[in-house]
């Protein structure tokens, strides 16, 4: 895992179940191996990575898709 590109993103079902929380949990988990971490832009929510509650919508998916061509973007940086 280590020097590999990763994100952290999270669906609950309660508005404050702790979605930034969890992504957190996630993010020290991938530092543990040594992952570089891509967090989201500001255009997105400007934040540890993407989150919704239950059943991503039209903008929740915006901003995933947001996030993963971010993370494509440098791994391909990362690549060449």
């Amino acid at each position: 895992m280590e020097n590999k590109v990763g994100a952290a993103f999270a669906t609950l079902g309660d508005p404050t179940g702790g979605k930034e929380t969890t992504m957190m949990s996630i993010i020290y988990s991938l530092l543990i191996y040594g992952m570089i971490i891509v967090g989201d832009l500001l255009s997105a929510t400007g934040h540890y990575g993407t989150a919704c509650v239950g059943t991503p919508d039209g903008n929740s998916q915006g901003n995933g898709r947001k996030l993963g061509r971010r993370v494509a973007k440098l791994v391909k940086r990362l690549k060449s």
